[in-house]
């Protein structure tokens, strides 16, 4: 049988289990140019979260009823389409489900040399080649500047700091927890990272960066964001790739309106604000994997995981990972590697 995720109702606010239903199904049989791949490793991400709602945005939402969007690396375990053969590993987006077909529209062959083959999901796959393009592009490091990063630890954050620091920049972290402050230095070599929770942040962010922000990756906003805005410097820059915190608000926040504040600093210093997604890119995908392959294999870039077994884990995960309690990217082992 094949096991999938289904969105059971759209969450308000915070998700929970029971906007989820693990349901069981016969093994689809693949058509004329189509494959049968099983599952072995599963992604989670941020972006899952706004997957759930209904409105519009730059991907259509989960059909409610429908298995849960996600990426998925998998073995091909039978083939009536001619590029693909049993035994190939591919990464794609089979979503939250032990086995799918596919005629191979938007999917990749990973190496099998690749280990783990996770990586193709993480470092290698989504989240890195969002740190990748979303920095050089419209991040435009240059030596000697500034760079603030939060979610430092995590898939995005964790990588755009070490190019940082590859390409000359002074890398500031911020994340949740000691623990997590101390592998972004002493193990990712970022300059500093502060605790978004402690109650001095904001003066330990202003001591961190004396000669101003020239970029800000920005993928969490809220008092990360808020805290920033202060210390940009003329012409920085700000990609935006993400904005976690606000993803499980039900409504308006309550808090006070920084906009004003954030559109003055936009006007006065001139800052280059761009939101982008990966696929913006996708011609970049080979200088991503060979730049960020080289540097992986030379030790210039190191990563972490967050990793649990079993699809019925997945809900439980990702409502964890939104709440920030990953420590890592967040992959879900669905069966073994062949």
């Amino acid at each position: 049988m094949n096991r999938q995720i289904l969105l059971a109702h759209r969450p308000d606010g915070e998700p929970a289990a029971d906007n989820f239903k693990l349901v069981e199904s016969a093994i689809p049989e693949p058509a004329d140019g189509q494959f049968l791949a099983r599952t072995i490793y599963l992604s989670l991400d941020p972006y899952m979260r706004g997957r759930m709602n209904a409105e519009r945005s730059y991907s259509d939402p989960v059909p409610i009823g429908g298995v849960m969007e996600g990426g998925t690396v998998s073995v091909v375990e039978r083939s009536n389409n001619a590029d693909y053969a049993e035994g190939d590993i591919v990464v794609g987006r089979m979503g939250w489900q032990e086995y799918g077909v596919s005629d191979g529209t938007g999917m990749r062959k990973v190496d099998p040399a690749t280990k783990p083959l996770s990586y193709a999901l993480g470092v290698l796959g989504m989240p890195g080649m969002t740190a990748y393009t979303g920095l050089l592009n419209l991040g435009q490091p240059k030596e000697g500047e500034t760079l603030v990063v939060a979610a430092a630890s995590g898939a995005v954050g964790s990588v755009v700091g070490q190019i940082a620091k590859i390409k000359g920049l002074r890398a500031v972290g911020v994340a949740g927890g000691a623990e997590k402050c101390r592998f972004v230095t002493d193990e990712l070599g970022f300059d500093v990272c502060l605790d978004h929770r402690a109650a001095d942040f904001e003066e330990q962010l202003a001591a961190a960066c004396p000669d101003g922000i020239d970029i800000y990756f920005e993928n969490v906003a809220g008092r990360v964001l808020r805290a920033v805005i202060p210390h940009f410097n003329f012409f920085s820059r700000m990609p935006v790739c993400g904005l976690i915190s606000q993803y499980n608000a039900a409504g308006p926040a309550a808090e006070i309106d920084h906009l004003p504040q954030l559109m003055r600093a936009i006007l006065t210093n001139r800052i280059a604000v761009r939101g982008f997604i990966v696929r913006d890119y996708a011609d970049q995908e080979d200088d991503f994997l060979r730049e960020v392959g080289n540097w992986i294999a030379d030790g210039r870039i190191k990563y972490r995981e967050h990793r649990v077994k079993g699809l019925q884990n997945a809900p439980e995960m990702l409502i964890g990972l939104l709440k920030g309690e990953n420590f890592g990217k967040t992959v879900v082992e669905i069966s073994d590697e062949p």
